[in-house]
C-alpha cells in the first residue's frame, strides 16, 4: 500500500470524521477502563469472601470488554487505512503526513485546536513543533 500524503487543506478537511472518530475511542477507552476495574472488583470480592458462584458470572463484563475492543480497533484501523496517525489518544494528538519544502513531514494537531497550524520533521515529535507560516 502506498503511502497517503495531505495537503494543509486536505488534513484540514480531514478533521470532522478525525475528531469523531477520536472522540468515539477516548469515550470506548473510558468504557474500557471502568469495566476492567468492575471485573477486578468482582473478582477481588469473590476471592477474599471464598465465594463459590454458579456459571460464570464474570462472561457478561468480559463479553463486554472484547466488543470495546473490537469497536476500537475498528476506528483505529481506520485510521491507518487514510495514513492518520494517531499518537496519543488521551491527549487526541494526531499527525497526517505531508510534503513541505519537498521533504517528508507531520501536519500536527491536537484536540481542542481549531485548525492544523503546525507541523514537525518525522523525529522531532510533538516537542518540535514549528508553526506553519504564510498558509
Amino acid at each position: 500500500m502506498s503511502k497517503t500524503y495531505y495537503t494543509l487543506e486536505e488534513a484540514n478537511a480531514m478533521l470532522p470524521v478525525v475528531k469523531q472518530e477520536l472522540e468515539k475511542l477516548q469515550e470506548i477507552k473510558r468504557q474500557f477502563r471502568d469495566k476492567y476495574e468492575e471485573l477486578y472488583q468482582l473478582k477481588a470480592f469473590h476471592k477474599q469472601n471464598s465465594m463459590l458462584v454458579e456459571g460464570d458470572p464474570y462472561f457478561t463484563l468480559e463479553c463486554e470488554m472484547d466488543f470495546l475492543q473490537v469497536e476500537g480497533n475498528t476506528i483505529l484501523q481506520s485510521f491507518e487505512l487514510k495514513g492518520v496517525q494517531l499518537k496519543d489518544i488521551d491527549s487526541g494528538l494526531v499527525d497526517f503526513p505531508s510534503i513541505r519544502d519537498g521533504q517528508e513531514v507531520l501536519l500536527c494537531w491536537r484536540q481542542g485546536e481549531a485548525s492544523i497550524e503546525h507541523y514537525h520533521g518525522l523525529y522531532d515529535g510533538f516537542a518540535g513543533r514549528k508553526r506553519i507560516k504564510g498558509e
